[in-house]
């Protein structure tokens, strides 16, 4: 099912857009000493920069900004965007893509001064998540992430044509166009609500018949990138689509894992977090995020390898409370160990005070830490099961 033109890309096109990346560092979204303030950022905008290259992006030309809050009509003010402008020209930009959230107000008025279409950070991953959905699951929760997007920049793009009133009799063409718009986009919402509804039923359908064997369900999360659909496949020798770049995997998959005798559970690998995921794909993707709050233990998979993994961590962990996840057991999994990193780490299973298995050192390229691993598991899922006897 095909979304809002704004977001899909013409593959009729040779040549990917000529994008230039724009990243303001605002004193509110960055702490602490200069050293790790300009670290953030500039791991931030590495970040943002592959996001670009994962949406098919050419990534040609990229500026940056300080500020202490971003101007109400152009984020950046009126002399960067004049140098914004002479960019776009000097690169033959077609698309500049802001590393923020911007206003309806400030996205229109961007692409007046520069000339070319404007692009914000929100609007950037639903583009993502529009080439990569495969499943109808997926494309559903993809084109009502969207079309609630737009909507919202639709009520508001529209405000300066409120005042334009027609005769006695007659509304104004703006208002008219206005609430025709709003009121197809506002069908076309509820229509796909109660698709999504109905895949809702089916999904709990399948996961009862799932469930009926008692086998303790875990959960791959974390952030994207990590490894986690390398992991799931190496486990289950599963062939979900695991490739070294952002929202590889849209689609949640299950399959049941056998471990031991005395073990088996049903392993679910899920979609992928980043930074300031927005709210409207977690609203759009709450039937498939859903499987992640139902689990018995989440497997936090973490790239060890990365500088920044412990902030990660904790996008992942605002992510996870804010779809009711966060009372689920963890166990970390540190992926990765066989990259350089600031933190060298031996495969092996690491203990908390009470001698219960926290997390486990691995390398799923390199095959490191798998054994212990399963043994860290088995432990979690006879623990589960345990509790639920006791119940």
């Amino acid at each position: 099912m095909a979304g809002p033109a704004l977001f899909q890309v013409d593959k009729s096109l040779e040549k990917p857009e000529r994008v230039m990346l724009v990243g303001v560092m605002l004193s509110a979204d960055f702490s602490g000493a200069n050293e790790t303030r300009e670290r953030s950022f500039q791991t931030a905008l590495d970040e943002a920069a592959d996001l670009v290259r994962a949406s098919g992006g050419d990534l040609v030309h990229i500026e940056t900004a300080k500020r202490d809050k971003p101007h109400t009509a152009l984020f950046v003010g009126t002399g960067k965007a004049e140098e914004l402008a002479d960019a776009v020209a000097r690169h033959e930009i077609e698309l500049v893509v802001f590393n923020h959230e911007l206003t309806p107000t400030q996205e229109r008025n961007l692409e007046k001064t520069l000339q070319c279409r404007v692009l914000d950070r929100v609007g950037l991953i639903l583009a993502i998540f529009a080439r990569r959905a495969q499943s109808q699951e997926g494309k559903l929760q993809v084109e009502l992430a969207q079309l609630t997007h737009l909507s919202g920049r639709l009520v508001r793009g529209y405000g300066h044509l409120k005042s334009q009133k027609g005769g006695i009799g007659l509304k104004g063409p703006g208002e008219t166009q206005l609430e025709t718009d709003r009121r197809l986009i506002g069908q076309k919402i509820t229509a796909l609500k109660k698709q999504l509804q109905n895949v809702q039923k089916q999904r709990a359908t399948r996961r009862k018949s799932r469930l009926s064997g008692a086998l303790p369900t875990f959960a791959l999360v974390g952030y994207t990138n990590a490894g986690k659909s390398s992991l799931f496949n190496r486990l289950t020798k599963a062939d979900v689509l695991a490739k070294d770049q952002l929202f590889a995997t849209l689609d949640t998959t299950a399959r049941r894992l056998y471990l031991s005798p005395e073990a088996s559970v049903i392993l679910t690998d899920t979609v992928g977090f980043v930074r300031d995921l927005p709210h409207k794909l977690v609203s759009a993707f709450s039937a498939t995020l859903e499987e992640t709050a139902l689990a018995d233990v989440l497997l936090h998979v973490v790239d060890a390898s990365n500088a920044d993994f412990e902030r990660q961590m904790d996008d992942v962990n605002l992510v996870l409370k804010e779809i009711g996840a966060d009372k689920v057991p963890q166990l970390v999994v540190y992926n990765k160990i066989d990259l350089p990193s600031d933190l060298p780490r031996a495969p092996g299973i690491l203990r908390d005070a009470e001698g219960v298995a926290a997390a486990v050192n691995i390398s799923v390229t390199e095959g490191l830490g798998l054994a212990q691993l399963r043994e860290a598991v088995i432990e979690r899922a006879v623990a589960v099961k345990l509790q639920n006897q006791s119940k």
